[in-house]
């Protein structure tokens, strides 16, 4: 009994270790947490219960048979944050460098199987050099057999990917069909092919931090939805966003007790639109006064920032938020927000967060760019995404609500519940110098008379009372009771049913 249970412990000691000290120590000399310390910042104290600590590779080609240490290279087990239960993987770059072998996939495999079994999310924290090279097609098998369950876990639980090194080659996808991916700065790649191979084939030169590091990421192909300055900054914020979502499709985002009271009044929302329509205003300032105790934790911010999306609590229930930023583009919308509200409107939907939608919108961006760019078909994403959506959904418009964007923007006829607008709204075709130029083609010669005309105009249709006269506005409320008037609104749509047709699934214009 004593041989094996010190056995026990020499190969407990062996698998904490990885590869030996020396990979640790270079670990840390790159500013890198071990896979190990990861999970401690991320789960709860003394939470974690690990498996298949001692599962090792079975390859032996190329002198592997030789190099055989516990664990392959992969962390997996369950633990909890603040109390709630989640299934986790943490790769090990000091061990093989962190590369996915057959054994490893199916370490992963594992935990993401119980956590689909049991109803719990799923985070990765992914730290790879992607397939072990050594192993061939049982590799490239492993990580095909990953991503079938990304898909079978796709809307039935949370999953979060952490990028926290480098994530190359057929790695990337994974972590690509999650429902969230943070990066580290400076220490986090992602990219199917790196440097090397981009320059050998296509003759570019270009860094690892152009090509796949998390500035590329997060602000220009919107795969990432935040950086942030190290592990335990990112660690702490994936707890962070944790807690605002449900543990599975078939709950509820967990009450937050909060000493912020619901009909708390915001005086400062009635200065805060411009007596000009054309001076711009932040739109994240309505949000944080809005919501509980001003805190926002916003999803891709560097990336599209003509609209803004992120959860909120009001009155300590999870909201998932949409909102046009004037200050970006006059908060039109175009390709990248119509993509970027669309992923996350579809995100909300799955996990049962109602979604709150702030507008301010003068159109769809103009432009042959955003013609041939598709922005028809990217539109039609964000309607799609919208018109799909059965949580409780309710809309404010703040100001402008022009054309087809009125449409898109979760108004009254594509199914929101409840649909307010401030006395400053404006709900028309278009603005009244647009239109009266088209009205009055005849008259545009006569400056005096276009004046007349465009006032006009705005005195019968820049304001929310056409929309509210035909029952498309349910109310036109005073800014600063925005808060109670939503956080009531919501509280009727808490049990809301919605039924559709039957189906195999919906084909949202890819």
């Amino acid at each position: 009994m004593h041989k094996i249970v010190d056995a026990l412990e020499q190969r407990r000691a062996e698998a904490r270790l990885g590869d030996d000290q020396r990979r640790i120590d270079a670990q840390h000399g790159k500013g890198k947490l071990t896979a190990r310390e990861r999970l401690d910042v991320l789960l709860d104290p003394g939470s974690f219960e690990e498996y298949d600590m001692f599962v090792t590779h079975r390859a032996t080609d190329f002198g592997m048979g030789d190099t055989i240490i516990p664990g392959d290279g992969v962390v997996t087990g369950w633990g909890t944050i603040n109390g709630r239960l989640t299934y986790v993987f943490s790769q090990d770059f000091t061990v093989f460098g962190g590369s996915l072998s057959e054994t490893h996939a199916q370490k992963i495999c594992k935990i993401m199987d119980l956590a689909v079994q049991n109803g719990a999310p799923v985070i990765g924290l992914n730290d790879s050099g992607g397939a072990r090279i050594q192993e061939g097609v049982a590799a490239l098998g492993g990580y095909a057999e990953v991503f079938w369950r990304n898909v079978q876990a796709s809307g039935a639980v949370p999953q979060i990917s952490v990028i926290m090194g480098p994530t190359a080659g057929g790695a990337v996808y994974s972590p690509a069909m999650t429902d969230f991916i943070y990066m580290v700065k400076d220490t986090s790649f992602m990219y199917v092919t790196g440097p090397d191979v981009v320059k050998t084939v296509t003759s570019e030169i270009v860094t690892h931090e152009e090509l796949g590091g998390a500035g590329t990421h997060t602000k220009i192909s919107s795969v990432a939805d935040a950086a942030y300055d190290n592990d335990i900054e990112a660690l702490l914020e994936v707890r962070r966003l944790f807690d605002f979502l449900p543990l599975n499709a078939n709950e509820k985002a967990p009450r937050v007790a909060t000493n912020d009271t619901p009909d708390r009044r915001e005086d400062a929302l009635d200065t805060l639109i411009p007596d000009s329509a054309n001076k711009p205003y932040d739109m994240r300032e309505v949000i944080l006064k809005l919501a509980d105790e001003g805190d926002f934790l916003e999803i891709q911010k560097d990336h599209a920032g003509n609209i803004l999306t992120g959860f909120v609590r009001l009155n300590g229930e999870s909201v998932g938020v949409v909102a046009n930023q004037p200050l970006v583009l006059a908060g039109c919308l175009d390709i990248a927000s119509s993509k970027k509200a669309a992923r996350f409107i579809r995100f909300c939907d799955c996990f049962n967060i109602p979604i709150l939608t702030l507008v301010d919108v003068p159109g769809f961006l103009p432009g042959v760019a955003q013609e041939y760019g598709g922005i028809i078909k990217h539109g039609a994403k964000l309607l799609f995404a919208y018109a799909e959506a059965t949580v409780p959904k309710v809309t404010v418009i703040t100001r402008k609500a022009y054309g087809g964007a009125y449409d898109v923007m979760a108004s009254k006829h594509i199914r929101a519940d409840v649909n307010y607008a401030w006395p400053t709204a404006e709900i028309a075709v278009m603005g009244a110098k647009g239109a009266t130029e088209i009205l009055y083609r005849a008259e545009l010669k006569d400056k005096d008379k276009i004046a007349q005309r465009t006032a006009d105009y705005e005195a019968r249709f820049a304001n929310p009372f056409v929309a509210a006269e035909r029952g498309f506005i349910d109310d036109v409320i005073m800014p600063h009771g925005t808060r109670r008037r939503i956080i009531r609104a919501l509280e009727t749509l808490r049990n809301k049913k919605a039924k559709m047709p039957a189906k195999k699934h919906d084909n949202i214009p890819l």
